[in-house]
């Protein structure tokens, strides 16, 4: 039976919750009689949490607007969210001027958190790694993220039901480098062991995970982001596309990223001097093409398509309808 403490507690976190709640859901939900309930809510009055009463047909309590936040109580999954969205945040750059905010508000949570819980949280925070391109991330299954996060640390296989993008299921066993939040995903790299290749999966497409016996060993330096962006540029894709583009690494990558495009030196023909023929061939895989001739263009920079024919098209067609259109202007007697 639950010690009276336990209850005004519970009271408080029912509270929490919002709106008015009458004197007969809150005795249902606590197990008392509704003279026990208003005992507690005087407890509550007595530790300064700013309880109203409500009268009337449909009244109650809830909890009113104070000077004193109330005791904030939270679940183990959402103590665990509050974390990783403070952590994810300072990763990514979202944080607010007064950045000690952040590093003080977990501070606190992690004070109060169980001690199995804080050691699960801090396995994860070393097994994550975050991208630039932060976005409003889904939600994975908790024990997933944890039980991964655990393999990662401790080398461990894991066994993982995954569905992929054309709803096919299948059983893996993973050799997991790292876990990494993208552009509003969860992802995890590392090598499936039946085909001993590295593949990157999505964490909400992974239906159940279960850690294995034994150990493997990792890359001197598996860079678990890094992997995850070099395959989204080298996956597969209805359209492979390779180009010759005269500039700068930063000048390409401002925009093609290195979760779009793969970039290599491209070696200058014999008699052409090195320094002025800087041209570096991009590779990137794309379900549809027509993205690309507005990207082009907005490099300025000179370029040769190499594969596919169809881009060129499509980029000739662009080139077209631009000088159509500043024609059309010109003779425009507005």
């Amino acid at each position: 039976m639950p010690r009276p403490t336990a209850r005004v507690l519970t009271l408080l976190e029912l509270l929490q919750s919002g709106g008015t709640r009458t004197v007969a859901e809150l005795a249902d939900r606590l197990g008392v009689e509704g003279r026990t309930v208003r005992r507690y809510v005087d407890q509550l009055i007595d530790l300064d949490v700013p309880v109203e009463s409500v009268r009337g047909r449909y009244g109650g309590y809830r909890l009113a607007p104070g000077y004193r936040l109330p005791p904030l109580m939270l679940s183990d999954d959402e103590a665990l969210a509050v974390l990783l969205g403070l952590v994810a945040g300072g990763r990514a750059g979202l944080t607010t001027a007064q950045h000690t905010a952040s590093e003080t508000a977990s501070a606190k949570i992690r004070r109060v958190l169980p001690q199995h819980i804080a050691r699960r949280l801090d396995t994860l925070l070393e097994a994550l790694a975050v991208t630039d391109r932060p976005g409003a991330f889904d939600t994975p299954d908790a024990g997933v993220l944890l039980t991964i996060a655990d393999a990662v640390r401790h080398r461990r296989p894991v066994s993982i039901r995954y569905t992929d993008r054309d709803g096919r299921r299948s059983d893996r066993t993973l050799h997991a480098y790292g876990i990494v939040a993208h552009a509003g995903r969860w992802y995890v790299t590392g090598q499936d062991a039946r085909i001993g290749e590295d593949r990157t999966f999505r964490l909400d497409r992974i239906a159940d995970a279960r850690t294995l016996p034994g150990s493997f060993e990792a890359p001197a330096d598996p860079d678990p982001a890094q992997r995850v962006l070099s395959g989204f540029a080298t996956a597969e894709y209805r359209h492979e596309v390779t180009l010759r583009i005269h500039g700068t690494v930063d000048q390409i990558r401002a925009h093609l990223p290195v979760s779009v495009a793969s970039l290599e030196e491209h070696e200058p023909a014999a008699g052409q001097d090195r320094a002025t023929e800087r041209w570096l061939r991009v590779e990137l895989r794309a379900e549809r093409l027509d993205w690309l001739p507005p990207v082009l263009a907005s490099l300025d920079r000179p370029f040769v398509i190499e594969r596919p024919d169809e881009l060129r098209d499509l980029v000739i067609a662009l080139a077209d309808r631009l000088a159509s259109h500043a024609r059309r202007a010109c003779r425009d007697p507005s």
